[in-house]
């Protein structure tokens, strides 16, 4: 739990700034459910992420394109009812803001109104600068995302690290600056080297959160199934697993199978 924050103090855009002046580390996870965003949420997450991963990690697509815009609004719907500290973060998905402010000013009122989320994340620098303002001018608040986008997959054509060449590098810091000079409050920098990211939060006032993006920055995220170790087919470098919940829970359902069979289960006191 945040240190300098109390124990049952909501942390807010506010607060992240407040957190990054101080050097005070951002601890960022995905969630996409009541149950497992309680026990994060309680266990004193600072942001927790409602990630169009959950296309991957809940629904088995191979990529995140395939989540749509109620699929994510259910999702944030369960994590909100769930969290009491954390401030909630949703992916606007794929297709839901790219080239129409409007259609992001629709997608993002439809996910703070319907899920009573706190903030969006949307994808991109300079490209979607017409959207992540017009989102703002609602008094909505905005995460950007830069590096390896996943929404732009088939763009990249692999998930390699991004911006080692310097034409994409500078880039990075242009749009970086760009996001904080509109009004972003807080940028997830993804697969980037390590110096550049650093680069970049030396550069803006504003939380940039790392995933793959080195220690230099002012928090970092991992998804929920990766950290905990339910997805065991996902090792990238950049990921430390902090427990074994795939062998945990098939061992367990293992005995209980057993137990059934044996009809050990249920016994006497566990019957009415």
């Amino acid at each position: 739990m945040s240190t300098a924050s109390g124990k049952f103090k909501r942390i807010t855009t506010h607060r992240l700034l407040e957190m990054k002046a101080a050097k005070e580390p951002i601890a960022m996870l995905t969630a996409y459910d009541y149950s497992m965003a309680r026990i994060i949420d309680g266990a004193g997450i600072d942001i927790l992420l409602v990630g169009d991963s959950a296309s991957n990690v809940m629904a088995g697509n191979e990529t995140t394109l395939p989540i749509t815009l109620d699929h994510m609004i259910w999702h944030a719907t369960s994590v909100v009812k769930a969290v009491s500290r954390a401030l909630v973060v949703v992916d606007i998905p794929f297709g839901s803001y790219q080239g129409n402010s409007s259609e992001a000013l629709k997608s993002s009122i439809r996910i703070m109104k319907e899920s009573g989320a706190h903030a969006v994340k949307m994808e991109g620098g300079i490209e979607i600068k017409e959207s992540i303002v017009r989102v703002l001018s609602a008094g909505i608040p905005v995460m950007g995302h830069l590096g390896l986008t996943p929404q732009s997959i088939y763009k990249f054509g692999t998930y390699t690290v991004r911006a080692k060449a310097e034409s994409e590098a500078r880039k990075l810091v242009e749009d970086a600056k760009l996001l904080e000079e509109v009004g972003c409050f807080g940028i997830v920098l993804e697969k980037i080297p390590a110096k550049l990211a650093k680069e970049v939060a030396d550069s803006v006032k504003i939380p940039i959160i790392g995933i793959g993006a080195g220690p230099d920055v002012d928090g970092q995220v991992l998804v929920m199934h990766d950290l905990f170790g339910i997805t065991q087919d996902f090792k990238p470098r950049f990921l430390r697993q902090y427990a074994d919940l795939n062998k945990i829970i098939g061992e367990a359902t293992q005995q209980y199978i057993k137990d059934v069979k044996a009809k050990d289960f249920p016994s006497q006191e566990e019957s009415y």
